[in-house]
């Protein structure tokens, strides 16, 4: 299946081809439209095969379209700097052509003795 198929604007379509992605994944063809629907997803899929464009491609379709402009529309959390950074990158391609900036936003956790990883880690999302 084409992109094009899946309801995207020109812009984000660019970026696409920009990008050299030629054919929507199986998990793409899922989840692009579940998105663009405003329904929530869970999407289980190996390594590579574009789970992060599955939920990047609508929620960029969605911010370009909503109604505030120039306000935090997404969040997305993940477990590793690493990992952070790299959908950022993708972001940044992705949205080459569009009106939408992101940041990745990390921090350091240390747990202290007697604290378990999960008490660490929701202490440390409150505190933001």
């Amino acid at each position: 299946m084409n992109f094009e198929d899946l309801g995207l604007n020109q812009h984000i379509l660019e970026s696409i081809q920009a990008m050299n992605f030629r054919q929507a994944t199986p998990v793409q063809q899922l989840s692009i439209p579940h998105v663009l629907a405003g329904k929530d997803l869970i999407a289980v899929a190996q390594t590579g095969t574009g789970k992060t464009a599955a939920y990047l491609l609508p929620i960029l379709q969605r911010i370009t379209e909503g109604e505030s402009p120039g306000k935090v529309n997404t969040l997305v959390l993940v477990p590793t700097r690493e990992l952070a950074l790299q959908i950022d990158q993708q972001l940044t391609g992705f949205s080459y052509f569009l009106s939408v900036s992101s940041c990745p936003c990390t921090a350091a956790v240390t747990a202290l003795p007697g604290n378990s990883k999960r008490t660490v880690y929701c202490r440390a999302l409150t505190s933001l």
